[in-house]
């Protein structure tokens, strides 16, 4: 049996007294196809609501949301981690600690099933409606987003995301991450903190809790991270699903900087890159930011 065989849901053979067209079953588990995601979220008043909240949100627009997924479903995904079929990429450096998997890694049909709801028609156009972005495009490789894990001793400095898909140049409007971590201890660390637009403060964590989702938009002022160390027991992850929502390019606003992302954990290396800067020529840097442009999140 081949690993994705492994992971296929189970058989589906006529069963004229059992057959359901609304239900899909996923090793033993019957999920409704109308509870996948909680019902409010189609509600437009909870919709004009909640968008009234990420708005208001600080230091920079942000929504928080608890049991927006069907935990079954979510409980699903989290066991297709440790599936061999699932193909890792390790990045380790200064700045960041933490496995992503492969932009054309297979997934098991639970991860399947969660990616093809986020990136529905439906669900697409009621994450318009909450954020005030319309005309959002997705990214069926999931570049920089998919499945996420780290362990003990992990860590992801502060930092603005990508502002531009590096193949398509697609606009980078916003994430949204849905936390897949059962009884996660404040103590362990690896809360999701969001910074003020000085990078001096951190003005709010979220802990990686299961079933909990956080959607914010992308801008010059939307720094995050989880800096410190993490110190969960041995064996013990930190998981997320994350998938990113884009728009035409359009034109670079005039007081956009040109990188599309960078990351502000202070280094004796930033420092001496920033003092080079300072004397080199503009063109040198053009030419070394499209040298390394492809390189991932």
């Amino acid at each position: 049996m081949t690993a994705l065989a492994a992971l296929a849901p189970e058989s589906t053979a006529p069963t004229p007294l059992r057959a359901d067209p609304d239900v899909i079953r996923i090793r033993g588990q019957e999920l409704p196809l109308d509870g996948l995601v909680t019902p409010e979220f189609l509600d437009p008043a909870w919709q004009l609501a909640m968008h009234e909240r990420l708005v208001q949100a600080s230091p920079f627009p942000h929504l928080v949301l608890d049991d927006l997924f069907d935990a079954r479903l979510l409980a699903l995904v989290r066991e297709e981690f440790d599936h061999p079929c699932v193909r890792w990429r390790h990045f380790k450096s200064g700045y960041e600690t933490y496995h992503r998997s492969d932009t054309h890694s297979p997934l098991g049909p639970a991860t399947q099933l969660y990616f093809s709801v986020v990136h529905s028609s439906w669900f697409t156009q009621a994450l318009s409606r909450l954020t005030g972005v319309e005309h959002l495009v997705l990214d069926p490789h999931q570049w920089g987003g998919g499945l996420h894990e780290s362990g003990a001793g992990a860590h992801f400095s502060v930092h603005r995301d990508f502002s531009y898909h590096c193949d398509t140049g697609l606009r980078n409007r916003m994430v949204m991450i849905t936390y897949l971590n059962a009884h996660w201890q404040d103590s362990w660390g690896g809360h999701l903190e969001l910074w003020n637009d000085q990078r001096d403060r951190c003005e709010k964590k979220v802990a990686p809790e299961f079933g909990r989702t956080i959607v914010f938009l992308h801008g010059l002022h939307s720094f995050h991270g989880h800096p410190t160390p993490m110190t969960p027991p041995p064996g013990v992850k930190r998981r997320s699903v994350a998938a990113y929502y884009y728009t035409g390019e359009g034109p670079r606003p005039a007081n956009e900087p040109e990188e599309g992302s960078g990351f502000y954990h202070s280094t004796w290396k930033t420092r001496v890159v920033d003092a080079m800067r300072g004397v080199s020529p503009p063109v040198l840097w053009s030419l070394a930011r499209r040298a390394v442009r492809g390189r991932p999140r």
